[in-house]
């Protein structure tokens, strides 16, 4: 069975997450958008574990439904600690078959850091020990780096990571069989790292708003089941893992060095022209992804390793509508067309990736339809994003779309300038 999930979001109960993160708004978007397979998120949080065993009948696979979504139950845990001298501040996706296992999970967690205050709670446990305690209590529960490259919370982040998962998870590194490569990178940057090579590369949104779901993704080809899920994953079985979805990785706000204060977003070269320092205050830049995966990687940009997962580039529909509209993204001219096209071409992800052309002009007008095309070929423009700035990606020749003032770069021989 052909199948997308997301499996990494937040509910109504993390910080600065929209009031509509409940599951039967999951349930209505992911219908919207063609996803079959959601992370709950958040289930340590009491309030919104007593929720989900409400609203969720359990399949008997591990998996639970609602409407007409299957959703797996999904913590991510936010882990602050020190090793060697350092500070480290890691995200990390937690995924059980059963409430029996998260109770366990949550009891366990619960003693080191207040679970009611955040549906992503901070602990002061190690991976380590987190992803040690956690197979204690179920074999088939598993642990995954969230967004694995983002500067400030992750296992290679470049402000408190590390530069190895064995430095990370010690001797417990076999069970780390899949991460998330976040907004911010694609799979081609990851391949860079030998490392990665025994590991399945995952894309999922974490969403915080209903808009959000599925902005990244992965497609499934076998039982939509969790122990199928947990199989795939773990043997990076190419056959039932079809391929990731992906942003541009220039569109994630990590992806370029900068300072958001003052504006400036420089490449990895420029930024290590001025010592990694911004020309108008001196202060230490934000080391974005493409830095960080430069200074680890062991291979050149263009290395393909063998049995990669194969993955598609995508911009979301309601970007491409408000390009072709010259409106914002969240105007009312916008979200109607965006809900005709989904009306009468099943869903977002079937637009994007299958609807012919013709169709998709027919119902959205030829400037969406133009829109769709060239992203399929990757004919866009990308202004990086930097320093907690989303990126731009632009799909239509001539457009000027932005959701913001564009940022100064650093020009070649040093000047300052714009994009």
């Amino acid at each position: 069975m052909r199948f997308i999930a997301d499996l990494h979001i937040h509910s109504r109960f993390s910080r600065a997450t929209s009031r509509e993160m409940e599951v039967p708004m999951l349930d209505r978007f992911c219908r919207r958008k063609g996803i079959a397979l959601c992370a709950t998120g958040d289930f340590t949080h009491p309030e919104y574990r007593r929720l989900l065993k409400e609203q969720l009948e359990p399949t008997g696979d591990g998996l639970f439904l609602h409407g007409e979504t299957r959703f797996i139950l999904n913590v991510e845990v936010s882990s602050i600690y020190s090793v060697g001298g350092r500070l480290r501040r890691i995200h990390n996706l937690v995924f059980v078959p059963d409430f029996e296992t998260a109770e366990a999970f949550s009891a366990m967690l619960g003693r080191y850091g207040k679970l009611e205050s955040d549906g992503r709670p901070t602990v002061g446990l190690s991976s380590y020990e987190m992803l040690a305690r956690l197979l204690e209590l179920n074999e088939r529960a598993f642990l995954v780096p969230a967004h694995i490259w983002t500067p400030w919370f992750s296992l290679y982040g470049s402000n408190s990571g590390f530069d190895s998962i064995e430095e990370c998870f010690g001797d417990l590194s076999d069970h780390i069989f899949a991460v998330e490569t976040g907004l911010s990178s694609d799979p081609p940057m990851n391949w860079r790292l030998s490392a990665l090579d025994r590991r399945t590369l995952i894309s999922n949104s974490d969403a915080h708003s209903p808009a959000k779901l599925g902005r990244e993704a992965n497609v499934f080809d076998c039982e939509l089941g969790y122990d199928a899920v947990l199989d795939t994953l773990r043997n990076k079985d190419g056959r039932r893992l079809l391929h990731t979805i992906e942003f541009f990785p220039e569109e994630g706000k990590y992806h370029y060095d900068g300072h958001r204060n003052c504006r400036i977003v420089m490449s990895p070269e420029e930024a290590r022209r001025a010592g990694n320092t911004c020309p108008m205050c001196g202060r230490r830049l934000t080391i974005g992804v493409l830095h960080r995966v430069e200074e680890l990687a062991d291979r050149k940009a263009d290395a393909v390793p063998a049995d990669v997962i194969p993955f598609r580039s995508l911009v979301p529909l309601a970007e491409i509508i408000a390009e072709a509209l010259d409106k914002g993204r969240d105007t009312r001219a916008v979200q109607d067309a965006y809900n005709s096209l989904c009306d009468r071409l099943d869903s977002e992800f079937s637009i994007l990736l299958d609807a012919e052309p013709a169709d998709i002009a027919r119902v959205g007008g030829e400037l969406v339809a133009e829109g769709v095309e060239r992203m399929r070929r990757g004919e866009v423009e990308r202004i990086p994003g930097y320093d907690g700035e989303f990126g731009i990606i632009r799909v239509l020749p001539g457009s000027r779309r932005t959701d913001g003032d564009e940022p100064t770069t650093v020009a070649e021989g040093g000047q300052l300038g714009l994009f």
